[in-house]
């Protein structure tokens, strides 16, 4: 009865075995490279899959998980991140420098990625940094500071075509850290201050001028304004004096023809108004009270012609 049940969990436990050595399991975005005899057979992908037992066996391979190299018989087919460990490097301008990078690759045909390379982790992170090597070797030190996108297109070109026969590809390179020596950064650091302090300068220099710009067009706009309003007032003062002119000629053309309607002789008329206008304008010689006035000789004509105009209004002279 014993001798039963022990026979009866022997082979519980190898059928167990069996079945753990035929049915596989894979999820989605893995496959599992099948070696029968120690000849590649196929690759399973995911879902369930049956195999021959003791006679199909799963191939390891080295691959990145968390960071780390490890050895595991399932291959993960989404894209993985290589940190590609910092290195110094040498710019064609002889300056040592340290950078490092991400790697961001993507198994693209498995049986290749097994078979093509033995360790194809450490084969893309040294092929890397020697192509990193080459890649800095050929720029400046100022070139390699600005350019990351020129320095990241050329390496994923390269290391693109590189991994192609290991069923490999690389989808992006980004360089993370790229660090000059002390003094280098001391010395850029000096001159991006000189920097800033000449465009501190050239920006001053540029308000000032367009500020003296500012007040020149101000003052010569008032300048213009200021002429602009005399020419205007000139012109004004011009006009109302030429009204002026005009309404005295009027008004004194209206007295002339008042007093010729009165008088009926128009030389007669003329002569009254000269004489007035002439003794209106005598009397204003006298500013004060006790100055002496010489009369001259012209103004007994005048005098005569309002004498003649007298007696012509009274009915003529008296005998």
């Amino acid at each position: 009865m014993e001798f039963t049940l022990i026979a009866f969990a022997v082979i519980a436990v190898i059928a167990l075995v069996v079945l753990a050595k035929t049915i596989y399991v894979i999820q989605q975005s893995e496959c599992l490279i099948i070696e029968r005899l120690g000849s590649y057979s196929r690759t399973l992908t995911n879902g369930l899959n049956f195999v021959v037992p003791f006679f199909d066996q799963p191939r390891p391979i080295y691959w990145i998980d968390n960071g780390l190299l490890t050895t595991t018989s399932r291959l993960d087919l989404r894209e993985s991140v290589f940190d590609i460990p910092s290195q110094k490097v040498i710019t064609r301008d002889n300056v040592s420098i340290e950078i490092d990078a991400l790697l961001y690759v993507q198994v693209v045909d498995p049986v290749k990625a097994c078979y093509e390379i033995a360790n194809l982790p450490m084969a893309v992170a040294q092929l890397t940094q020697t192509s990193l090597r080459n890649v800095i070797g050929e720029m400046d030190l100022d070139q390699t500071l600005t350019s990351r996108d020129v320095i990241n297109a050329k390496l994923k070109t390269i290391l693109d075509e590189a991994t192609d026969k290991w069923g490999t590809k690389v989808n992006r390179v980004e360089l993370r850290n790229i660090t000059p020596p002390r003094e280098i950064q001391v010395a850029m650091e000096k001159q991006m201050q000189a920097e800033r302090e000449r465009r501190s300068k050239v920006l001053e220099a540029e308000g000032d001028k367009q500020a003296r710009i500012a007040r020149s067009e101000g003052i010569r706009q008032e300048q213009i304004n200021l002429a602009e309003g005399e020419k205007e007032a000139q012109i004004r003062r011009a006009e109302g004096e030429a009204q002026a002119i005009k309404n005295v000629a009027d008004a004194k053309k209206e007295a002339f023809i008042l007093v010729k309607s009165a008088m009926g002789d128009a030389n007669l008329t003329a002569k009254y108004l000269v004489a007035t206008d002439y003794l209106q304008q005598f009397g204003n010689f006298v500013a004060q009270e006790g100055d002496k006035i010489f009369v001259p000789y012209e103004s007994s004509t005048a005098l005569g012609a309002l004498g003649s105009i007298k007696d012509l209004l009274n009915g003529g002279p008296k005998g």
